[in-house]
C-alpha cells in the first residue's frame, strides 16, 4: 500500500511546484519576450536600429539617455529633460505607467503594462537587444 501513497504524493507535488516552474522558464523564452514586446510596444516601436515609427526604435535602449535615440525628433519636453536613463528598472516604471513616471509625455493613449510578467519579458527581450547592439558596436551602452 506504500506505493500508490508516494504516487499520490508525487502527483500532488507536480501539481503545485510544476506550475511556477513553467512560469519561470516562460520568462526566461526570448521567444515569449519577442512575443510580449509586438503584442504591447510594436505598434508604435521596432527594436530594429533606425527603424524609428511613431515612437523610437528601441533597438538598445538599456543605457541610452531618455529622448536621444538617433534619428527621432518627436520626444516631449518632459522625455528630452527627465535627464533618465534606461536602465531596466526605470523601463519597468516606465511601462507600468508612463504619464505617473515621467509626465505630459508623447504616450498616449498607452497607459502601461498592468501584468509584471509581461513587464519583465518585455524588458528581458530589450536587454537582450541591448547586448547583441553593444556586442556589434563594442559600446557599453545603448547609443
Amino acid at each position: 500500500m506504500p506505493r500508490p501513497l508516494v504516487t499520490r504524493t508525487a502527483a500532488l507535488l507536480v501539481l503545485l511546484i510544476g506550475p511556477s516552474c513553467a512560469g519561470s522558464a516562460a520568462t526566461d523564452d526570448p521567444d515569449a519576450g519577442m512575443l510580449a514586446f509586438n503584442n504591447h510596444c510594436r505598434q508604435c516601436h521596432s527594436y530594429i536600429k533606425g527603424d524609428n515609427r511613431l515612437g523610437p526604435s528601441l533597438y538598445g535602449v538599456v543605457g541610452r539617455k531618455a529622448g536621444t535615440a538617433p534619428g527621432y525628433g518627436n520626444y516631449s519636453d518632459s522625455v528630452k529633460n527627465s535627464g533618465i536613463t534606461w536602465t531596466p528598472e526605470n523601463i519597468e516604471k516606465w511601462i507600468t505607467n508612463p504619464e505617473a513616471f515621467i509626465p505630459n509625455n508623447n504616450m498616449k493613449p498607452f497607459g502601461g503594462v498592468a501584468d509584471a510578467d509581461v513587464r519583465r519579458k518585455i524588458i528581458s527581450f530589450l536587454a537582450a537587444d541591448t547586448k547583441m547592439h553593444n556586442a556589434a558596436t563594442g559600446s557599453g551602452s545603448g547609443e
